[in-house]
């Protein structure tokens, strides 16, 4: 775990706590590291969830299951995503994370976590509005736009595949390419797989109103 510890550090969930104080706080919450082998199944939706989870190396998904046994990305994250904390947090037999002791680290990482739920229900929330817009282009707009705003660049790589953008904004692979051909085509953006420069930023943001 003490190799870990600087990553840990830079979580949203461990900010502001120094190594002295996260050493013995990650002993009292019963800290393990787990590994999992690619394509199993981290936590299942309705099953109980009483841990936090922060992810040390590769990457994890968070998808719903569609009809037809389609997947639904909701998120993709890499070393030092935060998961599970929705369900460890709301979970009232969860005494470990939930159950202040006084000391400022634990009142931290209390604090962390409210601000973590927090932020991942106004990107929940901000998804509603990319799946309610009328028109695709306004999709790509809205997903492109806040991707580079997030990234504090307008030259960026997003967390998708193509076939995983399209499953994101649910909407036809083949009419998704198409949308960025023309939009590349419009000189709005330059594109290469998963990477992207937006030219016409101003203009992008016209298209979704």
């Amino acid at each position: 775990m003490e190799n870990y510890l600087p990553l840990l550090q830079s979580t949203s969930l461990f900010a502001e706590i120094s190594a002295g104080e996260l050493r013995p706080l990650l002993s009292e919450l019963g800290a393990c590291i787990r590994s999992y082998g690619r394509g199993e199944a981290l936590v299942q939706a309705g099953a109980p969830s009483r841990r936090v989870g922060v992810v040390l190396t590769g990457s994890i998904e968070a998808y719903r299951p569609a009809p037809g046994g389609a997947r639904i990305p909701i998120t993709h994250m890499g070393p030092g995503g935060v998961f599970g904390d929705v369900l460890g947090g709301s979970s009232l037999d969860s005494p470990k994370l939930l159950q202040p002791d006084g000391s400022a680290a634990r009142q931290r990482l209390l604090q962390n976590l409210v601000r973590t739920i927090s932020d991942k229900y106004f990107l929940l929330s901000r998804r509603v509005d990319l799946l309610v817009m009328k028109t695709l282009r306004a999709k790509v707009c809205a997903y492109l736009l806040s991707e580079a705003e997030q990234q504090g660049s307008m030259t960026f790589t997003i967390p998708f595949s193509r076939i995983q953008l399209a499953d994101y904004l649910n909407c036809d692979r083949s009419a998704l390419s198409r949308e960025l051909s023309l939009m590349q085509r419009d000189g709005l953006l330059d594109t290469y797989r998963s990477s992207f420069k937006l030219l016409e930023p101003e203009a992008l943001r016209q298209m979704i109103l």
